[in-house]
């Protein structure tokens, strides 16, 4: 249906590539139908993240995961043990792609994030445009605000690279 690409890389055995049919096929246990039960702002459903990772084979040193947005060089790095049971990858809208104003094609929702800018699984962790998970030994890069002056700026943008909220 729609192209675009959500890839799985870094400390796996078997990296992987997933479009919307690859993310379709996955079993009706990894499906999340209606985020906005958990996080009435948001909108769309998807496919538990720990589903999508477990396909790739983690390393078992493996112990954080790199969200990467590369369409605006967003990166936010967070403990795997933290992300376990709460990502879902949104990535649709009843049967239509998510699109790009709600952070299509792929966007990262945090089931119970903290507040931005107060922790490492906060609400900037909800990243947009999502086209890459990295596992990693070790934080990886991590673009978010570390002010509160960044924090402001980065949720002020309309629509170009502000990637959080």
């Amino acid at each position: 249906m729609a192209s675009w690409t959500l890839k799985i890389e870094g400390s796996v055995g078997r990296p992987l590539s997933f479009g919307w049919d690859e993310l379709e096929q996955l079993p009706a246990q990894a499906r999340v139908e209606d985020v906005s039960r958990f996080q009435p702002a948001r909108v769309g459903s998807g496919v538990e993240l720990d589903a999508v990772l477990a396909l790739a084979d983690p390393d078992p040193a493996a112990d954080h995961a790199t969200l990467h947005a590369d369409r605006d060089n967003f990166h936010v790095s967070i403990p795997l043990a933290l992300l376990k049971g709460q990502g879902v990858l949104v990535y649709r809208i009843g049967a239509d792609p998510l699109p790009e104003e709600k952070g299509g094609p792929v966007r990262l929702v945090i089931r119970d994030p903290s507040a931005c800018h107060t922790g490492e699984l906060d609400d900037c962790a909800n990243v947009k445009y999502l086209s890459r998970v990295e596992l990693t030994q070790g934080r990886g890069r991590d673009t978010r605000p570390t002010s509160e002056l960044e924090h402001a700026a980065l949720h002020a943008q309309q629509p170009g690279p502000a990637n959080a909220g």
